[in-house]
């Protein structure tokens, strides 16, 4: 299959998950992702997405507050409309959120700070293969973003389904690490 394939066929496979599926299933990627966590002790410092809700992304907002609530120090990015480019921002305990034109929850207060204490990126995604090769929606702002990061930092995605067998690459792509799902812990 092509990329555009890959792409339409996970959209639908999202679209047709009920608000009940997507939160049980979220919650249970929650719970292992916590899980994997407890087993790596020296992450402290974990970037996160927030999910656009019409696109049926993993729900990330009840294991973001689990990992506030255990000390972890947490970041999400937002999109510079004039570069193109995520800027990271930290995530205090008492943020707001507002949705951008984008449709992602962004902090209302945005304070950007370097990416350079960051140990793992939480990753969204419509697909990922046995290699760890990820799809996202074809923008390349998680490619970008991740490029500039030291290159030990882990990359994790979240993905709802088991992986596609293989994702065509381009020489920009950077692979995942890790791949969560309710299910199983794919590792790379």
């Amino acid at each position: 299959m092509t990329k555009e394939e890959i792409r339409k066929l996970h959209k639908s496979k999202r679209q047709q998950l009920s608000e009940d599926e997507l939160e049980l299933l979220s919650f249970k990627i929650g719970e292992n992702f916590i899980h994997y966590l407890n087993s790596r002790e020296e992450i402290q410092h974990i970037h996160i997405f927030l999910p656009i809700k019409h696109l049926k992304e993993v729900n990330t907002f009840p294991f973001l507050e689990k990992l506030d609530k255990s000390g972890y120090i947490l970041y999400t990015s937002v999109l510079n409309s004039s570069t193109e480019l995520m800027e990271t921002v930290i995530l205090r305990d008492s943020s707001k959120f507002e949705i951008d034109r984008y449709a992602i929850p962004v902090p209302l207060i945005r304070e950007k700070v370097s990416e350079e204490n960051i140990q793992a990126v939480l990753i969204p995604l419509l697909a990922y293969d046995k290699n760890g090769n990820r799809l996202g929606y074809g923008k390349g702002y998680y490619d970008r973003f991740l490029k500039g990061l030291n290159s030990e930092v882990l990359k994790i995605g979240v993905s709802f389904f088991p992986p596609e067998d293989l994702i065509p690459t381009e020489w920009h792509d950077i692979p995942l690490d890790i791949c969560i799902t309710p299910r199983e812990v794919f590792l790379f």
